[in-house]
């Protein structure tokens, strides 16, 4: 593929034909996930760098093997669903509450002096508190329909009306919850200037920026998967 084809695709596509792209792209500040569907050459505007340079980045991934095992894309849609739950909502679940918690604490303790961290414990409450009905979906409405609906086409049969339906509603829907995490959680990363700890920070300090870092990368990967792989094969269902 020329240089000039890779800069028209879009980041999620480019990630979607190798996961091991989405590194070069966390490490230059380039969302893959809810920022997916624009072309590489336009990240690349936004964020001031040389699309030219990042190609060639992306084309030395080719000189290494590519681990099989992670081609999500080649997954069926039950299987893709089932590792979502295992991995990505697992970890929301043991990690979501205990985050909020140390951003709570560090408002409440540094507050006075770096109000930023007020506003940060206030948006990732809102964010824990609506993963709990986002989750609550995907898993007990969305995917239970989206594997009917898969095991009838593989059967020869068209999927059952209802289904059909819960999936398109729940894609509208679950589109839009994933713009608004995902705005949000730029947002804190706005106003942690990237996560830099200030000179005072204390143990907890350092560890809530930590996880709240751990926090948005786990849910570029988590998004990507739905945004450009599981959801664009449910809607052609």
């Amino acid at each position: 593929m020329t240089t000039t084809n890779l800069s028209e695709k879009t980041v999620g596509d480019i990630v979607t034909d190798d996961y091991r792209t989405a590194e070069i792209f966390e490490k230059h500040g380039i969302d893959f996930c809810c920022g997916g569907k624009v072309t590489l050459a336009d990240a690349c505007r936004e964020q001031g760098l040389n699309p030219a340079a990042l190609v060639r980045e992306i084309e030395g991934l080719a000189q290494a093997p590519v681990d099989r095992s992670r081609n999500y894309s080649a997954w069926t849609l039950s299987f893709l669903a089932d590792y979502i739950v295992n991995t990505h909502h697992a970890y929301l679940k043991e990690n979501d509450e205990q985050i909020a918690s140390y951003a709570r604490k560090i408002a409440a303790v540094h507050g006075e002096r770096h109000p930023e961290v007020i506003r940060i414990a206030a948006i990732f409450e809102k964010i824990a508190q609506e993963m709990v009905g986002h989750l609550r979906e995907e898993e007990e409405v969305f995917f239970p329909a989206l594997k009917r609906a898969e095991a009838a086409v593989v059967a020869g049969k068209t999927p059952d009306a209802n289904d059909r339906e819960t999936i398109r509603q729940s894609l509208v829907r679950l589109h839009r919850e994933h713009e608004e995490v995902g705005d949000a959680i730029h947002t804190i990363r706005r106003l942690s200037q990237g996560y830099a700890l200030p000179t005072d920070a204390c143990n907890t300090f350092t560890l809530a920026y930590r996880k709240l870092q751990e926090f948005e990368d786990d849910l570029h990967k988590h998004v990507h998967l739905e945004n450009n792989i599981l959801f664009p094969k449910a809607a052609r269902l």
